[in-house]
């Protein structure tokens, strides 16, 4: 069984897949670069018995990691207890798999962005747009041919929350959600305005401009949305035109298995 590790600046997900590419379960912690092989074992294991596996049952384990300082207890975690080196994909496994990278530094491209793409070219086709809803929202696009051209980077709805409020002496920490009116009555409705209208506007006017950069095609383009937040914001989000949560974790899945059957016919 395949454990695919999704390690992102706030949280890391798990999953477990079989050889046909079914989940059987997944679970996510907050990403701590300090947590050891050992702290992780003692998380894991009791998911793993309500699952009524253990970690005999992994038999590959494959990484998307964009907290390099995490890396490392991750792999004494895959030695220690599965006794498995585990993968940390880069560009050039993407590469190996068939994603064509048209941009200036395919090396800076982050890892989970290239498995995404992977992903969605298998299971949306192309032309495709992911927006991922993370500690920053990433757009991320592949052409008609399937290739990944480039994105957009812009800062989490999180990270805007928290900035505001850190800079400012008078505003409160908010929750996220829809507010009754785009005109707040009060400071908590003005502040969910700007962050939940702003964040709609924000995505809807850098799609339609994705959309006009990739030309004929981009009208026709599949829009994914991944993410915690992805789920809060697509009731008001009418372009977008699939939700898929565990896009990342499937790419991975994917990208084992190019991997596995790369080495069995060398």
């Amino acid at each position: 069984m395949l454990l695919a590790i999704d390690v992102g600046n706030t949280n890391s997900g798990f999953a477990l897949f079989d050889e046909a590419g079914d989940m059987k379960a997944s679970w996510r912690c907050r990403t701590d670069s300090a947590r050891t092989a050992d702290e992780y074992a003692s998380w894991l294991s009791p998911l793993l018995q309500r699952s009524q596996l253990d970690f005999s049952s992994v038999t590959s384990v494959i990484v998307a990691s964009v907290v390099p300082d995490a890396n490392f207890n991750l792999a004494s975690l895959c030695r220690r207890y599965c006794d498995l080196d585990a993968h940390f994909i880069d560009s050039q496994t993407v590469l190996k798999a068939g994603l064509a990278i048209h941009i200036d530094k395919p090396q800076e491209a982050g890892a989970d962005r290239l498995v995404n793409a992977i992903a969605v070219k298998q299971r949306y086709g192309a032309p495709c747009i992911v927006i991922d809803f993370g500690t920053a929202t990433t757009f991320d696009i592949l052409d008609e041919s399937g290739a990944f051209v480039g994105g957009v980077i812009a800062p989490g709805i999180h990270l805007s929350c928290n900035a505001l409020y850190q800079a400012s002496a008078k505003l409160p920490k908010i929750d996220i959600k829809r507010p009754p009116h785009a005109i707040g009555k009060n400071t908590v409705e003005a502040m969910q305005s700007g962050v939940y209208w702003g964040y709609i506007s924000l995505i809807g006017g850098l799609l339609e401009r994705c959309k006009a950069e990739l030309g004929a095609s981009g009208a026709k383009a599949s829009v994914v949305a991944t993410g915690g937040l992805a789920s809060v914001f697509a009731p008001d989000m009418p372009f977008i035109t699939h939700i898929d949560d565990d896009i990342t974790t499937y790419g991975l899945f994917l990208l084992n298995k190019v991997l596995k059957d790369a080495k069995t016919a060398a």
